[in-house]
């Protein structure tokens, strides 16, 4: 068995491999979600070592982030939320195990809220629900077998009744929560739901003056992959590793991730939020996402572009951007161009659309703003029923749809000094999967 790689332990695990608990995250290490993740496995051991070996005073953010995410000694985790979205993403990771493939363990993990630390407890195995076998009928009773039957039955009918009464008021006072559409295409029990914002980073464009693939932004780390070649103004070189360094959003994107977060109620906690950098390409093969922000700040986005008729274009970098309409249809035009720049007044678009996984295990939603009004008028459209209704009208769709109805639409904002104030469909499409 191999010892930990990321960071120094006294304790190795061989020390470890009779416990049961150590046991135990063996086995959840040793199931497909952690076998794909490159950055979860090592959390794990980390934290369970720790927890074990009563280490405690090396389980905080920053010690964490050094020694498993590799950051540089007293960094800020307030510029950095790394540890804080990996370690909510590890304890959907054990709910979920715990929910399927663990679902007859005695033992359990879990982490906390507010903790770092693995908490281990017993519970007795869950058993699948059995179906009770049917009583049968005696063939023959004595007369006053007969009436007392019959009593103990009425009795029964009675209180069956009282019963259902009760739960029939139960129910109508505590009605079952489900989020509007479409967020509820991307919540689904025991699947986690993972909000991917814009990178800051991409800031860095307008300096280098050049577009990065999602090829380049992968192999290599967010921020050096918009770094400058050139030689720079020391202030200048500061202020860049400082944008590297940290992990930086737009308003919109935030704005969105509280209003998402607010819209799953009581299901919120399926939801991680994490920067398009902390990302792997391995976590796109099952689950479901939301990814704000267009190609130029996200660049995941670019995936599904073969798939949506709106697609994002930029004439140059920090120049003209507009949406190009692959197929305009009766008037519809062939482009719809948005704000020059962001914080002006004047017309600005967003694209929303739903599509399933390519792998078929979960749903995607995309929010592509061509500026920040854009994107924060998607927010706004998420969290007004009036506004979610005019789109299943446009859409053809009527209820709440039981099952996900693939879409994308174009949606235009007017702005005044950098706020939405009306928002309206420009054109839908439904999708085939």
């Amino acid at each position: 068995m191999a010892k930990l790689q990321q960071f120094d332990s006294e304790v190795a695990e061989e020390d470890l491999s009779d416990r049961p608990e150590w046991q135990l995250i063996e086995r959840i290490l040793a199931t497909p979600p952690f076998q794909k993740s490159t950055r979860l496995p090592n959390l794990l051991r980390y934290l369970t070592v720790h927890s074990l070996t009563g280490r405690y005073d090396e389980l905080t953010e920053q010690v964490i982030g050094t020694a498993v995410f590799g950051k540089p000694a007293g960094y800020s985790p307030a510029e950095d939320s790394a540890v804080r979205v990996h370690v909510r993403q590890l304890r959907l990771r054990l709910h979920e195990y715990f929910a399927m493939e663990g679902r007859g363990e005695t033992l359990l993990a879990d982490i906390p809220k507010g903790s770092y630390g693995i908490v281990f407890y017993e519970e007795p195995a869950r058993q699948p629900v059995v179906t009770p076998r049917a009583v049968p009928t005696p063939i023959a009773a004595k007369p006053r077998s007969s009436v007392l039957i019959g009593s103990m039955l009425a009795l029964a009918v009675v209180a069956a009744t009282i019963c259902g009464l009760g739960w029939y008021r139960a129910t109508r006072a505590a009605p079952v929560f489900r989020a509007p559409w479409p967020i509820s295409a991307v919540l689904t029990k025991n699947v986690p739901t993972r909000v991917v914002v814009s990178d800051g980073t991409s800031m860095l464009r307008l300096m280098t003056r050049r577009q990065v693939s999602l090829e380049e932004y992968l192999q290599s780390s967010a921020g050096s992959a918009f770094s400058p070649t050139t030689k720079m103004d020391d202030n200048v070189a500061q202020l860049v590793k400082y944008i590297e360094d940290s992990q930086i959003t737009s308003f919109a994107d935030t704005d969105i991730s509280a209003r998402l977060m607010r819209l799953a109620g009581p299901e919120n906690d399926l939801i991680t939020v994490l920067s398009a950098r902390d990302l792997n390409r391995r976590d796109l093969e099952r689950g479901n996402f939301i990814f704000v922000g267009g190609p130029t700040s996200n660049p995941w986005v670019s995936l599904f572009a073969d798939r949506l008729n709106f697609q994002t274009v930029e004439d140059t970098i920090g120049g003209r951007m507009y949406f190009l309409n692959r197929n305009p249809r009766k008037g519809e035009q062939l482009q719809y161009e948005g704000l020059r720049v962001t914080g002006s007044g004047g017309e600005d678009y967003a694209t929303i659309s739903l599509l399933p996984m390519k792998s078929g295990q979960g749903n995607v939603l995309l929010l592509q703003g061509l500026r920040e009004e854009g994107t924060e008028a998607l927010g706004l459209l998420l969290s007004d029923e009036n506004l979610r209704n005019k789109l299943k009208e446009s859409l053809g769709i009527s209820g709440d749809p039981a099952n996900p109805v693939y879409f994308e639409a174009l949606i235009k904002a007017s702005t005044v000094a950098g706020a939405p104030l009306s928002i309206s469909v420009v054109a839908t499409r439904r999708i085939t999967p």
